[in-house]
């Protein structure tokens, strides 16, 4: 730089990059789905209103209108959210284990760990309250179908020698369903964690022999 010369101004920064309306239309989505599921998880069906969920939300009540008219709308939305982000974090979290433990046995331990909790407590509300609502439950079934047939496609990408047969696939995944439904249930009651472990080993060791390629299985 020549003597007595002043340093060139620093180059303004660059404006942020303004979001686009669909952007912005997802960012709220997401935080009514987020919030509407922090509701049902705190406050059950009946303490989950759309006014609370707007507040927590932080968003208007036009915008919730906007985008689920009714508490229905919302909630169902926020549960198939739910489920599918789970199912995705599963597959991730599964294939981010070593080859040689890519078991069933490790796959329910995943479930039962990390995908059987909050969100079953928001599944069971809904389930609760679709018992008496015809119209709730009609669509509730509608998300637990499209919930089951991800999940399904899911498993026999995990295993497929041993879902090669889709009858038996769809029973093996349903029968572990069970098993973890009723096992987080009985977590939410509070019965003996050991107790439960008891079950999850021995429902593993039964049905090891269904898998006999897989890590664990019987040869």
């Amino acid at each position: 730089m020549m003597a007595g010369m002043a340093p060139a101004p620093p180059a303004p920064a660059s404006p942020p990059a303004r979001r686009t309306n669909a952007e912005r239309s997802a960012a709220t989505q997401t935080r009514l789905l987020d919030a509407t599921i922090d509701c049902l998880v705190e406050l059950g069906w009946a303490g989950t209103s759309t006014t609370e969920v707007v507040r927590r939300a932080g968003v208007s009540r036009g915008a919730q209108v906007h985008h689920f008219p009714a508490k229905e709308d919302l909630v169902l939305a926020a549960l198939e959210h739910l489920l599918m982000r789970r199912i995705r974090e599963f597959e991730e979290t599964f294939a981010g284990l070593p080859a040689d433990q890519r078991s069933p046995a490790a796959a329910m331990r995943l479930l039962y760990d990390h995908c059987f909790r909050d969100t079953f407590a928001a599944w069971l509300e809904l389930v609760v309250a679709s018992r008496t609502d015809p119209a709730l439950h009609e669509r509730f079934v509608q998300v637990e179908e499209r919930f089951f047939d991800n999940a399904l496609a899911t498993f026999r990408a995990m295993f497929p020698d041993a879902t090669a047969d889709q009858e038996f696939a769809r029973v093996a995944l349903g029968l572990a369903f069970c098993v973890l439904d009723g096992l987080a249930l009985n977590r939410i009651i509070e019965i003996d964690g050991r107790a439960l472990e008891m079950v999850l080993d021995m429902f593993n060791a039964i049905t090891a022999p269904y898998f006999p390629h897989a890590p664990g299985g019987s040869s």
